[in-house]
């Protein structure tokens, strides 16, 4: 049975085409924005959502970016970002800001919809990129969850390994391999949603602060894109 998909975008042809060209998926309904879906409140299997919807000037009360993520997420969705960003740091925090996934809209349509199934499944799906900060947080002690075999396909993986190539030095079969990944994404993600700004900036090196743009402790149901509410 295909899995059931909601998509968010303001693009009409994203909209009117990504049903028709991914025949694996079955999309129940396409809104321009987050407040359309949820008033609509499909029950779907996963919600395909662009970062980048609006202008803000025009409709400043339309969420965006992680808070759409988190409005979605909040209502019980799964969720895959599908857009043009390719900004690690933003993609790392639509990671930890709930999203199960990412995928580039650049990626060959049927290498996209492998991965929408993969996350509509229940696999987490993250980018070379991101791969490579969780890396650096993970030897830096900033993660801890991982054992000494996931460690190393961390590390082969982030270095772009394939998995056939990974399998190899590890002795594993590559169906084994991907087993491994799947629980490690998933762990890894779990992970980067219980840290806060200030903890990977202090690993990554980075000024306080670097990461406030991006990385939102919390986030108000009512705001656009990026903005966000602290904490006491």
């Amino acid at each position: 049975m295909r899995p059931t998909v909601a998509v968010v975008d303001d693009a009409s042809l994203i909209r009117d085409s990504l049903g028709l060209l991914m025949a694996g998926l079955d999309v129940v309904l396409t809104a321009a924005t987050v407040e359309d879906l949820l008033r609509a409140s499909p029950a779907v299997d996963l919600v395909l959502l662009d970062l980048h919807l609006v202008n803000l000037e025009q409709q400043p009360g339309v969420r965006q970016g992680i808070a759409a993520i988190r409005a979605l997420t909040a209502h019980g969705y799964r969720v895959c970002v599908y857009s043009q960003e390719e900004r690690r740091f933003v993609l790392a925090a639509c990671i930890a800001a709930g999203a199960s996934g990412t995928v580039s809209k650049v990626l060959p349509t049927d290498q996209a919809q492998r991965m929408f199934l993969e996350v509509a499944a229940g696999g987490t799906v993250v980018p070379q990129s991101v791969v490579g900060i969780l890396e650096v947080l993970v030897r830096r002690d900033c993660i801890t969850v991982l054992s000494e075999r996931q460690r190393q396909i961390l590390h082969g993986r982030a270095r772009g390994l394939t998995y056939a190539q990974v399998a190899k030095q590890l002795y594993v079969s590559e169906s084994t391999l991907r087993g491994y990944w799947q629980d490690l994404t998933r762990s890894l993600s779990e992970s980067l949603r219980s840290l806060t700004a200030a903890e990977i900036e202090r690993a990554l090196g980075l000024a306080p602060g670097d990461l406030l743009e991006f990385w939102a402790e919390d986030v108000t149901d009512t705001t656009g894109w990026w903005r966000v509410r602290r904490r006491p």
